[in-house]
């Protein structure tokens, strides 16, 4: 299927690793130009280069800033002050027992996982309206249908996503403008394998996995972590023409833990 992404062009924040690498990667592969993001120059540059191996010819563009910050934001405003698909990939989680999550750490997450896409959306989508065409994607999971008992603070910005992006979208009727959230389930990122580490006391992934999924995420239908391909497969067909049916949905690639059928 030609998804018609030839030249659009898209800003994945977040998109110097994980998933936000695979989306990027899977829009470049799709024609697309796409703005890889990232808070470091050598990031940035080390992904433009992984994408470059595996999409020859990929149209990129390049932008180094910290986008859970005010000014990292007008910064990426200035220098791309349009972009017709916006996903709001950027995000930080950590496996931390309630009674320990300072202030700090609520405030924190809530500015890198929520602020940093309302920021965007907002200087993005009036432009988008008046275009009458775009595409808002929030990176949600779904830890934000589901709170983890072990990242309740992660699990609230979640389900803030989902929420901000539905309210979005009310915004767009009867315009070719759609935003929807995608819901992730446990997936293997370079995040997980750092989470893994903090959970597993050295136990060899393979082991945790399976133990992971008997005991922790026993609804899981896919029984095992899903690739950052799989879910940029999803994200990628949501940021396309094809999909202009699909808004102010919170459409999940979860494998399967939300047991629910809504």
């Amino acid at each position: 299927m030609n998804l018609e992404l030839e030249n659009k062009l898209a800003l994945v924040t977040g998109s110097t690793k994980g998933i936000g690498l695979a989306i990027a990667t899977s829009l470049a592969r799709e024609g697309a130009r796409v703005i890889v993001n990232g808070r470091t120059v050598d990031a940035v540059a080390g992904a433009v280069a992984k994408i470059i191996e595996v999409v020859p010819g990929a149209q990129l563009e390049s932008f180094a800033g910290d986008l859970a910050d005010g000014a990292g934001a007008d910064a990426l405003v200035n220098t791309f002050p349009s972009v017709e698909i916006l996903v709001n990939n950027l995000g930080i989680f950590e496996p931390k027992a309630f009674g320990q999550i300072p202030d700090a750490d609520w405030r924190r997450f809530f500015e890198v996982n929520v602020l940093s896409g309302v920021r965007l959306s907002r200087a993005y989508f009036p432009g988008m309206l008046q275009r009458n065409w775009g595409r808002i994607i929030f990176i949600s999971s779904e830890s934000g249908l589901q709170i983890p008992a072990e990242m309740i603070h992660y699990g609230m910005t979640k389900s803030a996503q989902i929420a901000v992006a539905r309210g979005l979208a009310e915004l767009t009727a009867g315009t070719g403008v759609t935003v929807n959230s995608v819901l992730p389930g446990p997936t293997h990122s370079d995040g997980v394998d750092e989470f893994v580490k903090q959970l597993s006391g050295g136990q060899p992934f393979a082991e945790f996995e399976k133990e992971f999924f008997a005991k922790v995420r026993p609804t899981s239908l896919l029984g095992r972590f899903a690739t950052t391909e799989e879910v940029a497969n999803l994200v990628t067909y949501v940021c396309s023409p094809r999909s202009a049916a699909t808004n102010g949905a919170a459409l999940r690639v979860d494998g399967g833990v939300v047991r629910s059928a809504f």
